[in-house]
């Protein structure tokens, strides 16, 4: 009776394991992704923390704006004067659309050095036309391999998941675009924002019926996951919605996607901590 016990439950582990890959974050390094909106005091103090204090290397990305640096309502002047307004002391505004440019050591090793990363909102598809296959963008990973931290709000929050969600070149309302691959920081998710603020918290879905096996996660304006490895903790005033698209049969010891009737989300408030290889909430 224990060997078909022992049978069926390996059965249903490699099940399991041929279509449920580890959702992780970095190993040494931290990745902070936001919702959009306003930032928070907390998100904005993680942020500085994580980077090392108001001496660390800065480097800004702002590629998915599309603006001319050059213009003076750009968005770059206000950017600049809110770093400012944050204390750092040693920051640089980075921008290319150029492959060439990406692709140069002049331009990456800043980029490599830098103890932090921050990707601005605007349209995600941008920065993967702009940096995938570069040098830049594993100069984006080195930062994480040392230690650093890479945060993004809105765009700059989706372009870190290994799916990209909403990253059609024509419209943001197209959920599974003709950009269907981020940067992977973190690995085996998909990111949405602004769900609460602009009425998306069903979006998501989409992305998960057709790959049940990601982790979707939903950021309110105003809030923030801080993900270290295997663990996040929410930040800020809002919620972090989860989408698992699967659940456990206790009878075949199977993770089993859910149904069309089954769906739904999970509401994680700021303070807690959630488990994304566990796929749970963390009590303390």
């Amino acid at each position: 009776m224990k060997e078909i016990s022992l049978s069926i439950f390996l059965v249903g582990f490699l099940c399991a394991g041929s279509i449920w890959s580890q959702t992780i974050g970095p190993s040494n390094g931290s990745c902070l992704i936001i919702g959009g909106g306003r930032l928070d005091t907390s998100i904005i103090h993680t942020f500085i923390r994580e980077a090392g204090g108001p001496q660390a290397r800065i480097i800004v990305i702002p590629t998915a704006m599309a603006t001319n640096p050059e213009d003076a309502d750009s968005g770059y002047v206000r950017l600049d004067a809110r770093l400012q307004r944050w204390g750092f002391e040693n920051f640089e505004i980075m921008h290319t659309t150029d492959h060439a440019v990406a692709n140069s050591m002049e331009f990456s090793g800043k980029i490599a050095a830098a103890d932090a990363v921050w990707f601005t909102g605007g349209r995600q598809w941008r920065l993967v036309d702009a940096y995938a296959g570069t040098k830049t963008e594993s100069a984006f990973h080195k930062v994480l391999e040392e230690g650093g931290i890479i945060a993004g709000s809105s765009a700059g929050a989706t372009i870190q998941g290994s799916y990209l969600a909403r990253g059609d070149s024509k419209t943001n309302t197209i959920m599974m675009g003709d950009h269907e691959v981020g940067f992977g920081f973190i690995e085996n998710i998909a990111i949405d924002q602004h769900v609460l603020a602009r009425n998306r918290q069903f979006d998501l879905f989409e992305i998960m019926e057709a790959h049940p096996g990601l982790l979707g996660v939903g950021l309110d304006e105003n809030t923030a996951l801080l993900i270290k490895g295997t663990q996040a903790r929410v930040l800020g005033s809002s919620y972090v919605l989860i989408y698992d698209g699967k659940k456990w049969d206790d009878r075949l010891l199977k993770y089993m996607p859910q149904t069309a009737g089954e769906q739904q989300f999970h509401l994680i408030k700021s303070g807690q901590l959630y488990d994304l290889s566990a796929r749970q909430v963390i009590k303390e």
